[in-house]
């Protein structure tokens, strides 16, 4: 490597808007950034998984031949109204 032109790296904190605070490497004097691992929804498990659209009950239906999916797309069809509050017979039609 040629010497001189390389950045300066250093042990720097970096500052969430959480207020949390850890210490990284980088080039720069500071880090500030929105969100961190300690306010991530993802990482605290506060995350809700939502089907949109009814995807897993789709992937259900179409691999409902292998018995290892028979009859799950309909149990999650049926959680599903029934959560929502949709009556069975008004809902296939």
């Amino acid at each position: 490597m040629k010497q001189g032109i390389h950045p300066d790296f250093k042990q720097v904190k970096v500052r969430c808007a959480c207020g949390n605070e850890f210490e990284s490497g980088s080039t720069k004097k500071e880090i500030r950034v929105e969100i961190c691992s300690q306010c991530h929804p993802f990482f605290t498990g506060k995350q809700k998984l939502v089907d949109t659209a009814g995807r897993v009950e789709r992937f259900y239906k179409k691999y409902s031949h292998l018995d290892k999916y028979k009859g799950k797309a309909d149990e999650l069809e049926a959680a599903r109204r029934a959560k929502a509050g949709t009556p069975e017979t008004e809902a296939q039609s």
